[in-house]
């Protein structure tokens, strides 16, 4: 699933390329594709058009489109949406969902989905902060992100810190992929307790997840396959800078160890037995 880097990079290309301009007529070609948006098809496509698009916004992993009216068209990618740009006499591609075209004639927007865990939806009064989205937390590259409010809250709760990487509500747009890549640079194994954790060290490991997040979002995120792509059909890169995350057996950058894979959460962790050894806590004092 696409992780902060890689919705961050795509917000920028839909605020590049749809802000300022105004929707002519939007084509609802799989109802599944606008499920959250309860009235239906119709409803969506009619409350949409004549819509002027405002500047693209994020929050963790949603993306929303300010519309005038207070109104915002929410959007979350799944597993495998894409939200491309394209001419307006491109041929449909294959997994096609939603189309929008723009009273300009220029490039339409497509929403693209092939295995249709992603949608979009309007949220009435939604443009500051739809409120679909005020559960989750800030990310840490917002500039109104509290790294002290982050720290006190890690350590108060009671469970692994790499669940509490994971936690929306805790700090936002972390997935699996820089969860493991901001624990290498930590030297901390994902199951250590957050509160045995110092308030020096909750902050070195932000400024790991900050550092690696930023450093995604610069080469464009991470992509494993050819379902995550920008707005112009274009992967990103920042897998050729992992350094534990699907390593399996490989040496570590660090000390040369081989990098290990454990089971979490119906997922896989990866890490280093050396630089992030196990915690040595009862396995009954951290919550399932």
């Amino acid at each position: 699933m696409p992780e902060l880097p890689e919705v961050e990079t795509v917000r920028r290309g839909l605020d590049k390329w749809v802000s300022g301009r105004r929707i002519a007529t939007v084509e609802v070609l799989h109802p599944r594709a606008i499920r959250r948006h309860l009235p239906g098809a119709v409803h969506f496509a009619d409350v949409l058009a004549g819509r002027l698009v405002g500047a693209v916004q994020r929050r963790g992993k949603y993306l929303w489109l300010p519309l005038d009216d207070e109104d915002a068209l929410v959007g979350h990618l799944g597993m495998s949406g894409q939200l491309l740009m394209q001419p307006v006499e491109a041929p449909a591609e294959t997994h096609l969902r939603v189309r929008f075209t723009f009273d300009d004639d220029g490039p339409e927007l497509r929403f693209v989905d092939q295995r249709t865990f992603g949608g979009l939806a309007v949220s009435t009064g939604g443009a500051v902060l739809p409120a679909e989205l005020t559960h989750i937390a800030l990310d840490p590259v917002d500039p109104a992100f509290s790294d002290d409010a982050f720290v006190e809250n890690m350590r108060r709760r009671r469970t692994e810190v790499k669940r509490a990487l994971l936690d929306q509500t805790l700090i936002s747009g972390v997935g699996n992929i820089y969860a493991d890549e901001a624990l290498w640079r930590a030297k901390l194994h994902g199951a250590r307790p957050t509160d045995q954790l110092s308030r020096p060290l909750v902050r070195r490991l932000l400024g790991h997840v900050r550092d690696v997040l930023n450093e995604a979002i610069g080469q464009g995120g991470t992509s494993f396959d050819a379902l995550y792509v920008n707005v112009n059909g274009e992967s990103g890169y920042f897998d050729r800078s992992l350094n534990a995350y699907g390593r399996e057996g490989e040496p570590c950058n660090r000390c040369g160890s081989p990098i290990r894979r454990e089971a979490f959460m119906n997922r896989s962790s990866y890490s280093c037995p050396r630089c992030q050894p196990r915690p040595r806590i009862p396995a009954a004092r951290i919550p399932r």
